[in-house]
C-alpha cells in the first residue's frame, strides 16, 4: 500500500525527539492538573489549548529547545488531544472521509478512504501509550482490557464500533480497530445515489416493513449490514415500541419509543455477564412490538425466533453469512449451538414461519456496496425450505434485476 509523502507538521510528529518531547509535556500537563486539582473536563475545547499552550511554552523554555512557533502550536494541539480526545488518532476520529482506522501497533497506522484501505503518517510512542488510548475508550463503558481478557469491543461515543486486542494475544503489540458511523446516517436517497439499491427495491422492502415483515439482513464483514438495517428500522410506525440488543450500542433510531439494551461482559470473578440472549428474553417482557438485535451470532437465534413466531412480527436482525442460502445453513449451525435437539425438518420449519424475508448486502472489489438479493421464504416444500429471489443484482451487467414479474 502506498502512503503519501508527509508534510512538515507530519514529519514533526513522526519524528522520535517529537514523541519523546510529546511525553514530557503530557506529564507535565498531568502534574499541572493534579498540583491545581483542576477539573479541565468542565472546560471548553478552546480553554484546554490554550492551557496546553502555555504548558508547552514552559518546556521549551525552561528546557531550551530548538522548535519554532508552529511546531510549540502543534505539540500544544496533540497535547490536548492526549488530555481529551483519543491521542494521535483523534484528527482521524474527526476526520468525515475516514471511515475505518486500524492501529497495528504503536508505529503502523492505516485507514479506509472511499472503500480503499492506505498507511498513514501516524504514530504511538509505544506500546503503553496505544493502550492507554484503549482504556480511555473503555473507561466510560465500564470495560476492562489486560491480560486475563485481552479482548474487548467496544464503542466511542457516537457509537462507532471498537475492537481492542493486546498482548500476549497480538504478538506484534496492542492492535485497535475503528469502524467509524457517520455523523448523519446514509438515507435512502444516498443509498440511491451511490448506486446500492433501486427506488423499485426501497419501495418494495418499505411495504415490507409497514406489513411487519420479518427479516434478516445477510452480508460479509464491512458490508453494511447495520446501516442498512439503521435504514430499514427509520420505517417503523411512530406509534409502535421498539426494544433494541446489541454488544456495542451502533443503531441510531430516530424513533419517539426505543429502548436500547446492551450486552455486559463478565466481572473480574468471570461472572455476572449478561447476554444477547438474556436480553431478548428480557425483552419479551418489556411489551415490544419489534424487537431489533444488532447482530444474531450465539445461542440468542433460538430466542430470536421464537419472538418471531410469537406475536412480534416486524422484528429484524443482521447475520454473518456470504449468501441466503449460507445465513439458513448458519441459524441451523448458531441453533445446534444454542442446544436445540429437534430434527432438522422441525428447525427448517421455525425458520421458515419465522422469517418471511432475507436481504444480502456485500462490499464489492473496488469498496462499493450493493444489496445483492432481495429474497422471500416461502415456507416448506417436504422437508426442504422454499426461497425466491425478487430482486437480484448482476455484477457483470451492473444491473439491478426486478424478477417479481417472472415470478
Amino acid at each position: 500500500m502506498i502512503m503519501n509523502a508527509p508534510d512538515q507538521n507530519e514529519r514533526f510528529r513522526l519524528s522520535d525527539q517529537y514523541q519523546s518531547l510529546k511525553a514530557s509535556v503530557h506529564a507535565s500537563l498531568i502534574s499541572q492538573i493534579e498540583e491545581r486539582n483542576l477539573d479541565i473536563y468542565s472546560w471548553t475545547a478552546d480553554k484546554v489549548e490554550r492551557f496546553a499552550l502555555d504548558q508547552v511554552r514552559r518546556v521549551v523554555t525552561d528546557q531550551r529547545l530548538p522548535i519554532n512557533q508552529r511546531e510549540i502550536e502543534v505539540l500544544a494541539h496533540d497535547a490536548r488531544n492526549e488530555l481529551l480526545g483519543f491521542g494521535p488518532i483523534q484528527h482521524l476520529i474527526e476526520d468525515d472521509d475516514v471511515s475505518d482506522i486500524v492501529v497495528n501497533g504503536p508505529y503502523s497506522v492505516f485507514v479506509e478512504r472511499a472503500g480503499r484501505l492506505s498507511a498513514v503518517p501516524v504514530r504511538f510512542n509505544n506500546d503503553a501509550h496505544v493502550i492507554r488510548v484503549i482504556q480511555r475508550i473503555l473507561a466510560p463503558l465500564g470495560r476492562r482490557l489486560d491480560e486475563s481478557t485481552p479482548m474487548v469491543d467496544a464503542r466511542l461515543p457516537d457509537g462507532s464500533r471498537v475492537n481492542a486486542i493486546i498482548p500476549p494475544i497480538a504478538l506484534d503489540g496492542p492492535c485497535l480497530s475503528i469502524r467509524k458511523f457517520r455523523k448523519n446516517p446514509l438515507s435512502a436517497d444516498d443509498l440511491l445515489k451511490l448506486g446500492s439499491i433501486t427506488q423499485n427495491e426501497l419501495d418494495y422492502l418499505y411495504k415490507r416493513v409497514s406489513m411487519r415483515t420479518n427479516l434478516i439482513i445477510v452480508g460479509g464483514t464491512g458490508s453494511g449490514k447495520t446501516t442498512f438495517l439503521n435504514l430499514l428500522s427509520q420505517w417503523v410506525p411512530d406509534n409502535e415500541r421498539i426494544v433494541t440488543i446489541e454488544d456495542a450500542a451502533e443503531l441510531r433510531l430516530r424513533h419517539p419509543h426505543v429502548v436500547r439494551l446492551e450486552t455486559r461482559p463478565p466481572n473480574l470473578e468471570g461472572e455476572r455477564a449478561i447476554t444477547a440472549r438474556d436480553l431478548v428474553r428480557n425483552a419479551l417482557r418489556m411489551r415490544p412490538d419489534r424487537i431489533i438485535v444488532g447482530e444474531v451470532r450465539g445461542d440468542e437465534v433460538l430466542d430470536m425466533l421464537q419472538a418471531m413466531n410469537t406475536g412480534h412480527d416486524g422484528s429484524m436482525t443482521t447475520l454473518h453469512a456470504n449468501n441466503v442460502r449460507d445465513a439458513i445453513s448458519r441459524l441451523e449451525l448458531l441453533a445446534g449451538f444454542a442446544g436445540y435437539n429437534g430434527n432438522e425438518a422441525t428447525l427448517h420449519g421455525q425458520i421458515g414461519a419465522a422469517i418471511q424475508l432475507l436481504v444480502q448486502v456485500s462490499r464489492l472489489s473496488n469498496g462499493q456496496r450493493r444489496v445483492m438479493s432481495i429474497t422471500e421464504v416461502l415456507g416448506m416444500q417436504g422437508r426442504e425450505l422454499l426461497m425466491r429471489d425478487v430482486f437480484r443484482y448482476d455484477p457483470d451487467a451492473d444491473r439491478h434485476l426486478d424478477l417479481r414479474a417472472a415470478a
